[in-house]
This record gives structure tokens, C-alpha cells and sequence, in this order.
């Protein structure tokens, strides 16, 4: 197999992809949906539908008891997975549900009342880095061409390996894309290297009790004046939305992974055996 890119990487290629590529426009007409992903998708469910009922795949049965959907948004990259039993307990609900993924050939995509399908790059397991910037660029519009020239100009220091703990802080206003990266340094690194995302304010909430000489404190769009002693700070472009903000984090957190020991290019292989076990389907390191 072909030496697997690493996160920075990919965020470059699937800017260029969505650069010459037009992506579906969604249209819902529900009221009240409840939207359902897992992982990240449940988080980019937020970002998409911020107020309407969110589920994932642990909680919607739950939720549906106390509540009363007109309709349901399920949102998952592969179609696969937990989605398909998701799509057949919403049919057996009689709740008409709308697919927002990446595979054709998903067995959600036979169940669903409805399909949007996104393009993607092949890219590693796990990374989902074209598959779910695709959905949010076609819900902010932003231009892809501004963010991958704006990513090109970041200066990024050499010796980021040096520190073993990440501490990103963000606008409130983006609150809803720290899940993305805190998922995404699980992923990629596991108990090897730590990092956190809070904004701003909630870092003020005894985020910063216990100090370490190897944490980098990584401000975007604010600079830091008071957290921590080793301090990076990027500003944002004018008009900055949740796609520079997805790619911004995923970039630097790529930066990161490209001046460590390769722990997931090394890991990988063993995980996507153990979760086609689990899922009990074919998961491939690349699709």
C-alpha cells in the first residue's frame, strides 16, 4: 500500500477538490428535525441544523421517546455502520429521513426516503476531511480557493514536536468546531499526545489548573495574553466561517502529526480489522 498522507495533506487536496467541484444544494422541509451522526458527523450535525433535535447513535432512542420529530436528517460519510440501523428505526417510526453522505453504495442509501451524495477524495480511515468540509461549504458558501491560499501563507513553526500537549482556544463563536479537533487528535494520536480545544471563555473555567512546561496554547482569532507560557496565535481573515475554521484546525493538527512518530500510519492497520469485526462489514484503511 501507498505511504498514507497525514491530516495537513489532506485538507490541501480536498480544498483543490471542492475548488472545481460543485456541490449538492440541500433542501429540507422539515420543521423539526432531529438530526443524527456519529462521531464527528454528530457534531457537524450542530454546525448544519444548529437548532434542531440532536441525536447520535448511542441517544436517539432516547430522545425520540421524549420527543417528536417531523422528520430526521442523518448525516454519515460512509452510509454504513451504525447508519443503516439508524434509517430502519426511523422507517419503523414512520419518520421520513433525509441522507446527507459520500458512498453511493451504502446500505443507508437503500433505506432513506431521500440521498444527498457529496464528493470526497480517497482518503485514510477516519480522517473524513473532503467528506464533511464538502457539507459545510454547502451550507456557509465560503470559497475554497480564499481558505487553501490563506493555509498556503500560515507560517507554522518547525519544532512544534517539542511539546507534548495542545491547548487550542477559540472564538465562541466557532464553539461548535472544537469537538471536530479534540476527535481528531483521539484518532490520530490516542494517549500518545494530548489536545484540548474550549473557547476562550470556558478556558477561564479551570481549564489551566495543572501546568506543563511541553503545552503549546494555539489561539485562532484572539490573541492569547493570559493562557499558558509557550503561545501561538493566528488571526482570521475577514469573514471567516466554519469551513476556515474546520480547515485551519484539521491543518495544524496535520503539522503536528507530520513532526511525530507515525502512531497512526502504525496503528491502523490492526484498528480497521478490529472495527470490520465490530461493524461486522469491510473497512479499509483508504476509501
Amino acid at each position: 500500500m501507498k505511504e498514507l498522507i497525514n491530516l495537513d495533506e489532506c485538507v490541501i487536496q480536498a480544498l483543490k477538490l471542492f475548488s472545481v467541484t460543485k456541490l449538492p444544494k440541500i433542501e429540507v422541509t422539515f420543521k423539526n428535525p432531529i438530526v443524527i451522526g456519529s462521531g464527528n458527523a454528530a457534531a457537524l450535525g450542530k454546525i448544519l441544523y444548529p437548532s434542531a433535535i440532536h441525536a447520535n447513535e448511542s441517544t436517539y432512542k432516547t430522545i425520540l421517546k421524549s420527543q417528536k420529530p417531523d422528520g430526521c436528517i442523518l448525516i454519515s460519510a460512509s452510509a454504513g455502520k451504525h447508519a443503516p440501523i439508524i434509517a430502519k428505526q426511523m422507517r419503523k417510526n414512520k419518520i421520513k429521513t433525509i441522507l446527507l453522505t459520500n458512498n453511493p453504495d451504502g446500505k443507508a442509501t437503500k433505506i432513506a426516503d431521500k440521498t444527498y451524495l457529496f464528493p470526497k477524495n480517497t482518503e485514510p480511515y477516519t480522517y473524513n476531511t473532503s467528506t464533511y468540509l464538502g457539507m459545510i461549504l454547502a451550507k456557509t458558501g465560503e470559497d475554497p480557493k480564499r481558505i487553501l491560499t490563506f493555509l498556503e501563507k500560515l507560517k507554522v513553526p518547525k519544532d512544534l514536536k517539542k511539546y507534548n500537549s495542545y491547548f487550542f482556544i477559540v472564538p465562541e463563536s466557532f464553539d461548535l468546531i472544537r469537538e471536530f479537533y479534540e476527535t481528531k487528535f483521539d484518532e490520530l494520536f490516542g494517549p500518545k499526545i494530548q489536545g484540548e480545544a474550549f473557547t476562550f471563555e470556558e478556558a477561564k473555567h479551570a481549564k489551566t489548573i495543572v501546568k506543563s512546561d511541553k503545552e503549546l496554547f494555539i489561539s485562532l482569532g484572539k490573541e492569547n495574553k493570559v493562557f499558558g507560557k509557550n503561545r501561538l496565535n493566528y488571526k482570521l481573515p475577514k469573514n471567516a466561517d466554519f469551513a476556515l475554521m474546520f480547515c485551519l484546525g484539521y491543518y495544524l493538527i496535520g503539522k503536528i502529526q507530520q513532526q511525530n512518530p507515525p502512531y497512526f500510519k502504525r496503528s491502523i492497520g490492526n484498528y480497521v480489522k478490529e472495527a470490520s469485526r465490530l461493524f461486522k462489514q469491510k473497512i479499509k484503511i483508504l476509501s
